[in-house]
């Protein structure tokens, strides 16, 4: 199989996100891809001490969640929904706010490559039966509402609305099975409230946050917290970034950077956080740009880097909130282009950056914290 159906795969709402809602993930499990300090301490500090509380470390209530890592390029994790529980593979991504999975009832090809979820099984369920179509970056579903209880390891969401796909596309040979999204309610389908939402609401959680630590080249190691967050992934201190909006995981950059000459991002520019993609997206012509400064040569579409060239070129640093976030290069280039036609210059901090940095997101304070991972 190619790394570009890989990529196709996985990252299922890159290009969805910057002009509609897209899909998020949960307890992932992570797979492998093929590719692998000053602040501004006045803004930031005001910030922080205006929306000040403290993180749990070792509250009884922070549920953590292995993910699994697929190639680098997506991680997964298992989740139950219905009584007597049906497991499913979901991605689980920052950047849309629905949980879906197939129905029964789908007979597409697409569908029979994947665990249906079978409601007359479920004594549990029960079916609004309104319509819901959800667009991604790699394809579409169309389907149904139902509502039933999620598991997410010891966590149980009640009642849960969740949509049943009867139609796919752009999902066949898709290594997970649905999506479980965590980006903000405002962005769900028919006002349908998001798994996250409905947890808090129900009192799983004393600390309305969720954190991700993405493991680098191996399958295992990768979690998802819930509730709180565990120092032991992480090293020094979080920095906490205001979200721009709270529909998307947005926020303010203020440059990007090679060898201490500015190469995009001017003028500052906006970045989704974003669990849902491999790699970092915007338009085309800067993408391009960075990849000429890294002597990346075209290759069947893709990006490449001389493997021997790649530990001695200098690093692509994203600068957000006066604090400097190198990005590691590799023989693949992470850049890709296709954001020109939602936004001139947004960007896309998928899987590729998340990796190097913890990152939480906490919604009591729409912001989001990011560390060096260990």
């Amino acid at each position: 199989i190619s790394w570009i159906i890989l990529l196709t795969f996985c990252s299922i709402s890159t290009l969805r996100k910057i002009g509609r809602a897209a899909s998020t993930f949960l307890p992932l499990r992570k797979m492998k891809t093929l590719r692998e300090t000053l602040r501004e301490k006045t803004l930031l500090n005001n910030f922080l001490e205006e929306h000040a509380y403290r993180l749990s470390n070792s509250d009884s209530k922070t549920a953590t969640h292995p993910l699994r890592n697929y190639l680098d390029n997506c991680y997964m994790g298992n989740i139950t929904i219905g009584t007597p529980p049906q497991e499913f593979r979901v991605i689980f991504d920052a950047g849309s706010a629905d949980l879906w999975v197939p129905s029964i009832s789908c007979v597409n090809e697409a569908c029979r490559t994947h665990i249906s979820f079978n409601y007359q099984n479920s004594s549990t369920f029960e079916k609004p039966g309104q319509p819901i179509t959800v667009y991604y970056g790699s394809g579409i579903i169309q389907g149904f509402l139902g509502s039933d209880t999620v598991r997410i390891g010891n966590l149980g969401s009640l009642k849960q609305s969740f949509g049943l796909s009867e139609v796919e596309y752009g999902f066949d040979g898709a290594p997970f099975d649905g999506v479980l999204g965590l980006a903000f309610p405002s962005i769900s389908s028919k006002g349908a409230i998001p798994v996250f939402d409905n947890l808090w609401s129900q009192g799983a959680f004393s600390e309305p946050v969720f954190a991700f630590y993405l493991s680098k080249s191996k399958p295992e190691g990768s979690v998802v917290m819930f509730g709180g967050v565990d120092r032991r992934f992480y090293k020094g201190e979080l920095n906490w970034v205001p979200v721009s909006q709270p529909r998307h995981w947005l926020i303010s950059m203020n440059h990007i950077s090679m060898n201490g000459s500015i190469v995009a991002c001017s003028h500052g520019c906006q970045a989704f956080v974003d669990t849902g993609t491999s790699l970092i997206y915007s338009s085309t012509d800067l993408v391009t740009n960075i990849n000429k400064l890294l002597n990346a040569r075209l290759e069947d579409s893709e990006y490449a880097v001389s493997c021997d060239a790649v530990k001695t070129l200098p690093p692509v640093i994203f600068n957000i909130s006066g604090i400097d976030y190198p990005a590691q290069n590799f023989c693949l280039s992470i850049f890709h282009g296709g954001t020109e036609t939602s936004s001139p210059e947004t960007w896309i901090l998928g899987d590729v950056f998340l990796r190097q940095y913890f990152s939480v997101f906490d919604r009591r304070n729409d912001r989001i914290g990011l560390a060096p991972a260990v």
